[in-house]
């Protein structure tokens, strides 16, 4: 499941300018990108307080099923919101398949085994986002784009018969006398109101800082109004939780923990500028060496390579504090070899300059959860993961829209000769 979802993710970077000029909306590629994070950001507490209340197996066998058929729904899918669809439905499926096996490590190893075995699921991780951007350009540039998503249903599924068949649910939740509660008692568990107060809080949060990347600037109302409502729906939803809620979907205390609000801060800006390379890279070369789907996702496979190392890194020493200064560093020497030598006219080989983004970025990944599991109590991990997952989502969107938008401002510039001493288009007004 966290091999299919994340070749998921790089596949589409890969995919993502053939699919929108296919439906003549290249101006909306990076939806194909949004939707499915979007989807991932307001799914991923939920589903990890449902798994506290359901059990882990349960809810993660609902997540293959989701993933599944939202990867059919984008692969036959006949107009561009069709494929949209698609793609959200399989960001809720997603968001399990991810979150839920980093909990599961946590109720199935000891704390002193975390470590290695979260750079496991990160070297799986990684491997399949290595492959998923080459493979899904070789797809489109061969027997087209829609196989590449109609062929993870059946990886989706052969996932969900492997789960139903082996993992024995170490989190079903038992009563006093050992029995297992009925499900209108679960049901009543769940936290309605805060879950629907968190989800629209991100919801509108995301949606405001994604209309910049489709030519709405800033200043606009609706992106003003948007940004007004989620600071509303998120203060209110802050006053709910500590106030009102018997189970919270998330307790708001655990953002004033530093170790937890540290580690999400940490992880959400590696993740947000890693994405952003990511999303521009192919791009990059497709439009300064004219490169196919297939040559454009393979220049990606240096950061996913960087990330498995960096996962390993982490296995191996068990330490976290002085490997996060170390990413931090990694990560923006990176960032700035890219501004300072890539104007246009980079070989192949310069691609390798984008390896030590994804080495701290892989560090990021695995150290942040190790703070999580190594500071906070066996009751609040599952929540807190679900939270950094979220943060990790934010992020990722967050890059993606920056990126588009910087991206889309630089267009028209270029097609303006240049812009005035206020940064806009010269050929404006």
């Amino acid at each position: 499941g966290v091999f299919t979802s994340n070749a998921d993710g790089s596949l589409v970077f890969a995919t993502a300018p053939t699919i929108s000029s296919h439906y003549s909306q290249l101006e909306s590629a990076s939806w194909l990108l949004t939707s499915y994070a979007l989807a991932q950001a307001a799914a991923q507490p939920v589903l990890a307080k449902m798994s506290d209340v359901f059990g882990r197996k349960g809810v993660l066998l609902v997540c293959y099923i989701l993933f599944a058929v939202g990867n059919l729904v984008t692969g036959v899918g006949q107009e561009f919101w069709q494929v949209v669809a698609g793609r959200t439905l399989a960001g809720l499926g997603g968001a399990g398949m991810n979150v839920l096996v980093s909990i599961l490590i946590t109720d199935m190893v000891p704390k002193i085994e975390v470590a290695a075995w979260r750079s496991y699921v990160n070297v799986a991780a990684t491997v399949a986002r290595s492959i998923g951007g080459p493979l899904g350009g070789w797809l489109a540039d061969t027997i087209g784009w829609r196989w590449s998503f109609i062929g993870q249903a059946p990886l989706s599924l052969l996932a969900f018969f492997i789960v139903a068949w082996k993992l024995v649910n170490p989190s079903t939740p038992l009563l006093a006398n050992g029995e297992s509660p009925k499900t209108r008692a679960k049901l009543g568990r769940i936290d309605y109101i805060g879950s629907i107060l968190m989800s629209a809080t991100i919801v509108a949060f995301i949606l405001a800082v994604d209309m910049p990347s489709r030519g709405i600037s800033w200043a606009s109302p609706i992106v003003v109004s948007l940004l007004n409502t989620s600071v509303i729906l998120g203060i209110v939803f802050v006053i709910f939780e500590q106030k009102c809620a018997s189970e919270p979907i998330f307790p708001p205390r655990l953002l004033f923990e530093w170790n937890v609000a540290s580690s999400y801060a940490i992880l959400a800006l590696q993740i947000a500028a890693q994405m952003s390379m990511m999303f521009s890279i192919p791009l990059y070369f497709q439009v300064t060496k004219g490169a196919s789907n297939t040559e454009a996702g393979s220049y990606l496979v240096p950061a996913v390579v960087g990330n498995t190392i960096g996962g390993l890194v982490i296995k191996k020493t068990g330490k976290y504090k002085g490997l996060l200064y170390l990413a931090t560093f990694s990560a923006c020497s990176a960032y700035a070899i890219l501004i300072l030598t890539w104007h246009g006219h980079s070989s192949p080989l310069a691609s390798l300059a984008i390896f030590p983004s994804g080495f701290g970025t892989g560090i990021a990944g695995a150290a942040t959860f190790v703070v999580l599991t190594a500071y906070l109590p066996h009751n609040d991990i599952a929540i807190a993961t679900g939270g950094m997952y979220l943060l990790a989502s934010i992020g990722m969107i967050l890059g993606l829209s920056l990126s588009s938008s910087l991206q889309g401002h630089a267009e028209k510039c270029i097609g303006c000769a240049g812009c005035d001493a206020t940064g806009n288009p010269a050929c404006v007004g």
